[in-house]
Parts: C-alpha cells; sequence; structure tokens
C-alpha cells in the first residue's frame, strides 16, 4: 500500500482524521469499495463518509464508479486515483518494500532469481484481494501499490503498460537491481491471477525519478506452440532472465566526465 503522507498543511484533504484513514483503508484494501462497506470498516455512518470520499475525489485523489445492482440504484465504488498526489507528492511505498526484501532476505535463495521469486508470492498473494473479473484490475492493483500505471498500448491482445511512478525510488538509488527484481516478480504474480490469459513478455526498468518502466503482456502460448518452441531449444521456461539494469547511481555525473574528457581531448 501507499506510505501515508504528512499532510502539506491543514488545507490538505488528507489533513482530517476521516479522509486519511479512508484514503489509508482503499490503499490497504487495495481494489475498489463501496461506500457502506468503508464506512463499516471505520465505524461510522455512510452518508458522513460519503461526504468525506466525495471531497477526496473533488481533490483528485480518489475516482468513482457506478456498480448495478440487481435491485435498486447502481452504488459508488471508489478507489484511488491513478494519478494521486497524496500530501502533494508523488506517491512512496517504503513500508511494505522494506517488509518484502525481509521476507526475500530469509528465503533460501539470496540471488536476484530468489528475490524475484519472492516478488511473485507477494504479487499472488496482493492480487488475491482484486475481482479478477473486472477488465481493471491488474491496473487497480498497481496504481495500490503507487506506481500510476497507464496502458501506452493495445495491439490485439498484446498490452504495453507504462508506469507513471516510482514509489521505491530512493530505495533503487541504493540497489536498483534487487528493487526491480522485487517489482518484476510482484507484477508476474499479479499477472499470473488476474491475467491469466497473458504472460509477462518484458520489463523494461527506467531511472526511477523519471518513471517510464515498462510492461508488456502477451497472450500465453498455446500448448502445441510451447511443444514446439521447446523442442526447437527456443523456449527455456526455467532459464532466468535477470532484470536489465538500465540506470546506475551516479550515472548523470559519469556521462558528464565523460564529454568533458572529450571535449578536452579535443582541444
Amino acid at each position: 500500500m501507499i506510505d501515508q503522507p504528512r499532510p502539506a498543511s491543514s488545507a490538505d484533504p488528507l489533513a482530517q482524521h476521516t479522509r486519511a484513514r479512508l484514503f489509508a483503508l482503499l490503499g490497504e484494501l487495495a481494489r475498489p469499495a463501496g461506500t457502506v462497506e468503508l464506512a463499516e470498516h471505520l465505524g461510522l455512518h455512510h452518508n458522513g463518509v460519503r461526504l468525506h470520499l466525495e471531497r477526496l475525489e473533488q481533490a483528485g485523489l480518489l475516482v468513482r464508479a457506478s456498480q448495478p445492482q440487481a435491485r435498486g440504484r447502481p452504488r459508488d465504488i471508489w478507489r484511488i486515483a491513478p494519478d494521486a498526489h497524496p500530501g502533494g507528492h508523488a506517491p512512496r511505498a517504503y513500508t511494505d518494500l522494506a517488509r518484502w526484501l525481509a521476507r526475500a532476505a530469509g528465503s533460501r535463495d539470496h540471488s536476484l532469481r530468489g528475490v524475484e521469486a519472492t516478488g511473485r508470492e507477494i504479487g499472488q498473494q496482493l492480487a488475491s484481494h482484486q475481482d479478477a473479473a473486472r477488465e481493471d484490475s491488474f491496473e487497480t492493483a498497481l496504481t495500490a501499490l503507487g506506481f500510476r500505471p497507464r496502458l501506452q498500448s493495445r495491439q490485439n491482445e498484446h498490452l504495453t503498460f507504462c508506469v507513471g511512478n516510482c514509489p521505491y525510488r530512493d530505495a533503487v538509488r541504493e540497489n536498483q537491481p534487487v528493487v526491480c527484481a522485487m517489482h518484476k516478480g510482484i507484477t508476474r504474480g499479479l499477472v499470473d491471477m488476474l491475467r491469466q490469459h497473458a504472460t509477462l513478455a518484458e520489463f523494461l526498468p527506467h531511472d526511477p525519478d523519471e518513471a517510464g518502466c515498462v510492461i508488456k503482456l502477451s497472450p500465453t502460448p498455446r500448448a502445441s506452440d510451447t511443444r514446439r518452441g521447446e523442442a526447437n531449444s527456443s523456449v527455456a521456461s526455467d532459464r532466468y532472465e535477470p532484470t536489465p539494469k538500465v540506470w546506475q547511481p551516479g550515472q548523470e555525473e559519469r556521462d558528464a566526465r565523460s564529454v568533458d574528457s572529450t571535449s578536452n581531448r579535443g582541444r
């Protein structure tokens, strides 16, 4: 879930205790929830809770959708907005990351492959909170984690998502391979459960301050295609492919020194 931010000022919507609890609760649930359900979690009347939810919606922190019911009017369901800036800042999620990395450290396999495997288990567990029947369940799960995903392209059943925020950016600067292996594993676990007819085809990390990591999903190969590929040695399902290291701490400074050195030699 997204770390609960410190309100920017007394005018911040999250400076109000009930609204802060509602935003945190939707982060914990990691799925859309109705007004009555949220009110029951907090032990409050749903009419008052609805007013607080509408205030968070007006602030761009939540989005509302209508869910048809067998009888009566459609009910409102709420989720964290994909472009939410709680406390006026891009979302961060270091509390969960620390817990998950500690879990990976306690496993038998301390390699990047082991970190990714732990992340995959975590992703599958997180997906259990989602309604897999919803078309946007995968995106909703990533949003609840603070990644602000958006669908960049759709070609038949091939989907490309671009991540608009890295909630682990400070940690990535310290150890990009480990943190990105965890993120990749979590993503794969979410795909396992929420996009059961798809596979994680590509995971391309990016500078954490700029975000822009790319997640590509492709249809799951048919059994006949998989057997043919294995016969041709073109498919090795048990082969581990590490996350590419496309950014390194201090890379900008090293690039600048390299440019200066080249310029001096040319004089």
